[in-house]
């Protein structure tokens, strides 16, 4: 009975450490007396004492490498610091495991001679407009390259493009200029957006002040015209009045002498009256006469 309990013992000694979970998005790569054996994903596994091995555990998870600056050349010759940030998944455990030694400093130097010779193609003013060409040249570059190393490069980034000190206050003083050469060239245009509208504005002035001044010249001759044609129409109506009561040489010789008084109080400064009175009384028979060959209305 003791060597049971004993040997029951020993089992679990044995048994319960070798009884493996493998969490998700890990993988375990497994050795059977030094040699690569399998691949375990996530589940429960058990592995043979002093026979099986661990090698490595591996997250599947997409990795995020942030390396430090490196300094690289243009082809205007300008040194600059470059920092990058590498977006990584290990696709195959095995390969990861066996294909390279530290896989994240192979992939670091990797990036750095890469960005070298596409930075080395570039010039200064290249390098810091085409950072997305940079990027996809990048990841494709090390994509292919990390292959057999079971490694899929998701994304490269260009985080800071840091020129030399100089070279920064060249570009300030330019920038500055730019912005001035802009601000004055919105100023220039908003001033001739104001004269524009100016000179709108008093040209429809004009247009208006003139379209009422012919408003107005209309009106005074129409009033002039109504006007003329009552005292048309009351000239009419006298004679018809004169006509119908048959007015006598006294009564027209009288009309006469009125219209002459009306006559003196115009605005002439001459007029000729006849040496002759009776000669009213001649253009008072002429008048009547014509009364006469008008026919009655």
């Amino acid at each position: 009975m003791e060597i049971f309990i004993v040997l029951l013992v020993l089992a679990g000694i044995l048994i319960i450490p070798n009884i493996k979970i493998v969490p998700q998005a890990k993988a375990y790569v497994i050795e059977r007396l030094g040699s690569y054996y399998q691949t375990w994903s996530n589940g429960l596994h058990l592995k043979i004492p002093f026979i099986d091995r661990i090698s490595s555990m591996v997250t599947l998870k997409e990795i995020v490498k942030d390396f430090a600056p490196q300094p690289v050349i243009t082809k205007d010759n300008v040194t600059m610091q470059i920092d990058t940030v590498v977006y990584f998944q290990i696709t195959d455990p095995k390969l990861y495991t066996y294909g390279v030694e530290n896989p994240i400093n192979a992939i670091e130097n990797l990036t750095a001679t890469t960005l070298r010779n596409l930075i080395g193609e570039l010039e200064l003013d290249q390098t810091l407009t085409s950072r997305d060409i940079i990027n996809s040249k990048m990841r494709s570059i090390l994509d292919e390259a990390t292959d057999p190393w079971g490694i899929k490069v998701n994304r490269v980034e260009v985080k800071n493009i840091l020129p030399p000190r100089d070279i920064q206050e060249a570009m300030e003083k330019q920038m500055r200029a730019e912005r001035e050469r802009r601000e004055k060239i919105l100023q220039a245009e908003g001033e001739k957006k104001s004269s524009i509208l100016i000179a709108e504005g008093e040209k429809e002035s004009a247009i208006l002040r003139a379209e009422a001044k012919k408003e107005s010249d209309i009106r005074i001759a129409e009033g002039q015209a109504e006007a003329l044609l009552k005292i048309k129409e009351a000239e009419a109506n006298g004679i018809k009045l004169l006509k119908e009561a048959k007015a006598d040489n006294a009564v027209i010789t009288l009309k006469s002498l009125e219209a002459l008084k009306h006559v003196a109080d115009g605005q002439s400064t001459k007029i000729i009256i006849p040496s002759d009175l009776q000669n009213i009384a001649t253009i008072a028979t002429t008048f009547s006469e014509v009364l006469k060959d008008n026919p009655k209305k």
